[in-house]
């Protein structure tokens, strides 16, 4: 979520050289951006433990960085971000709004209200050092990544490349880090049956690991324009592939957020989960989040992450309407 708001930095403020410190799994999502540097945190190896953050501060100090922006607000970031106030350097984080979501998802005296969205907030800590990002100005042409070609091992998976007039690529995400935010896969079968009757309509089915590859499997078997992707291209491919869907159906997780960062029309499913807590993909109307009914289950959202299982709500989300998520992707694709 972090990626359109530099994206935005980095082209509003093309003066400013930027540094993002992540996880090494990450790179591929800021290879392209301009003024933009990828320094990896190996925090399990080199920069484990406080030495070894103390190792990763000394190597970023090294690069002369003049502010620090912590978007994460972490125990690792905050150890980080101290020893740079030590050295003299300005630095801003990100309020996560821990009170106001735990006011959101309360199960009594709940103040259900929609939240300034991750992206507002990573925003704010930019302006807090001088560098005001402008989210809403989609004129500037970089508030998305580019989209990328496909290599020939993709093309040989996938078929046909470029796309032959008139077929469209729906990309399906099915599954979430918690089950109180996956959509019933015998639901979920149905969307794609129906989907698949529309020979124009290329599938792909997204996932990772055995368990979900298997999964995937069965909802694809028999299908000619239903492919199931998991566990056959790396994650760079991965990208690449997302970025020439034109429509991604998604649960609240990673996958929606990496779609909205190419610009994709992306349709997001809700369980326990609401967009209200401020996790909707970027630049997505609210239309497009399709939300377990609430009056019968008035204690959603019961969590921020959905790690929270709560009886009786088990079958939220079977709420949400086939035919409602069918006639969502006909209309993004029309």
């Amino acid at each position: 979520m972090t990626v359109p708001v530099i994206l935005a930095l980095a082209h509003q403020h093309p003066e400013v050289k930027i540094t993002v410190v992540s996880r090494i799994f990450f790179r591929p999502f800021f290879k392209n951006i301009p003024n933009v540097d990828f320094f990896p945190a190996h925090v399990h190896h080199e920069h484990k433990g406080l030495l070894g953050l103390f190792r990763l501060y000394k190597d970023l100090k090294s690069k002369g960085i003049t502010e620090i922006a912590d978007l994460h607000n972490v125990l690792r970031s905050k150890v980080i971000r101290t020893l740079f106030v030590f050295s003299g350097i300005k630095t801003a984080f990100v309020d996560k709004g821990r009170a106001e979501k735990a006011a959101l998802t309360r199960s009594e005296n709940k103040i259900f209200k929609q939240l300034p969205t991750m992206f507002e907030r990573h925003a704010k800590v930019f302006e807090q050092l001088g560098f005001p990002v402008d989210l809403t100005d989609k004129d500037y042409g970089s508030a998305f990544l580019k989209k990328q070609d496909l290599d020939l091992e993709t093309i040989r998976l996938i078929g046909e490349f470029p796309k032959p007039s008139g077929i469209k690529w729906i990309g399906i995400a099915p599954f979430a880090q918690y089950d109180s935010k996956v959509y019933p896969l015998d639901l979920m079968q149905e969307v794609i049956d129906e989907l698949a009757k529309t020979k124009r309509y290329r599938i792909l089915l997204f996932g990772g690991g055995k368990k979900e590859k298997e999964l995937l499997d069965s909802l694809s078997k028999g299908k000619e324009n239903v492919i199931n992707i998991a566990g056959k291209i790396n994650f760079k491919q991965e990208l690449q592939l997302i970025s020439n869907l034109e429509v991604m159906l998604s649960m609240d997780s990673g996958n929606a957020h990496i779609a909205a960062m190419f610009g994709l029309k992306v349709i997001t499913l809700w369980g326990a989960t609401h967009p209200f807590a401020g996790f909707l993909p970027f630049n997505q109307p609210m239309e497009n989040a399709l939300v377990s009914d609430r009056n019968l289950f008035p204690k959603i959202p019961t969590s921020v992450y959905g790690n929270k299982k709560v009886m009786g709500y088990e079958d939220a989300m079977r709420t949400i309407p086939v035919e409602k998520i069918v006639s969502k992707i006909q209309e993004q694709l029309s």
